[in-house]
């Protein structure tokens, strides 16, 4: 579905909750079937297409790695020491570890789509509700609460698979682990592939939070059409 047409979906959504939960009119005689079961049904189908879209955008080749934004560098601890490995002619190392970083995180990200559609199939109509008159991020917020256990679950072995190809992985993660017991970097910055599956799962929250943003400030879009169908002549 286009993303203007997913976003009109969820404008539809809004209106779909505020008729349901107002009292109706007599002259309103085309809201009087509306429920709350039908807004979050469509709160779902909407969101449904939001992370799909996402899932699909960083899941391309070159979903990371083209993107300005999302492009994930190389670990803090590593970055400092780029310019002494080019030095001693490791600059390719580096440069196929970066390379690698950003293929595995698309990888796994492509992985996220069935753990999206269980977090929606167990969305309950108080969430639904919270959602729909929650704040910008709500909806973010919700995916972020019921799946990033399993996606961090998920997208871990995917990403030690593809670096795990590059010898110059398990020397960072040798340096990094030394440099992490001493305080010098953080934990999850320690281990290659805790860093790359958590910047997979940030750049996959930061795709959905901008649609579901967009959404909520320019709700009725281009949704004239679609609203004529839900609520016929007024």
């Amino acid at each position: 579905m286009h993303p203007i047409q997913t976003r009109s979906l969820l404008a539809v959504c809004w209106l779909l909750v505020a008729a349901a939960t107002l009292p109706l009119r007599a002259e309103a005689l085309s809201l009087s079937d509306l429920t709350n079961k039908d807004a979050s049904s469509g709160l779902k189908a909407a969101l449904a297409q939001g992370v799909d879209k996402a899932v699909a955008q960083l899941g391309a080749s070159g979903g990371f790695l083209q993107n300005a934004k999302l492009a994930i560098p190389l670990p803090p601890a590593l970055e400092k020491a780029d310019r002494a490995l080019r030095m001693v002619g490791m600059g390719g190392d580096a440069d196929a570890l970066r390379e690698a970083m950003n293929h595995a995180a698309e990888a796994a990200v492509s992985e996220a789509g069935p753990t999206f559609k269980k977090s929606l199939k167990n969305m309950t109509l108080a969430d639904a509700k919270g959602i729909l008159a929650g704040g910008e991020d709500s909806a973010t917020q919700y995916f972020r609460r019921t799946s990033s256990d399993e996606l961090k679950q998920k997208f871990k072995p995917i990403v030690g698979r593809a670096t795990a190809k590059l010898k110059l992985a398990t020397v960072y993660n040798q340096y990094a682990g030394k440099a992490a017991s001493l305080g010098l970097v953080s934990a999850v910055d320690a281990d290659i592939n805790d860093y790359v599956t958590a910047k997979a799962m940030d750049g996959l929250f930061s795709v959905i939070a901008d649609e579901e943003k967009a959404i909520r400030q320019d709700p009725l879009g281009q949704a004239s059409n679609l609203l004529k169908k839900v609520f016929g002549a007024q």
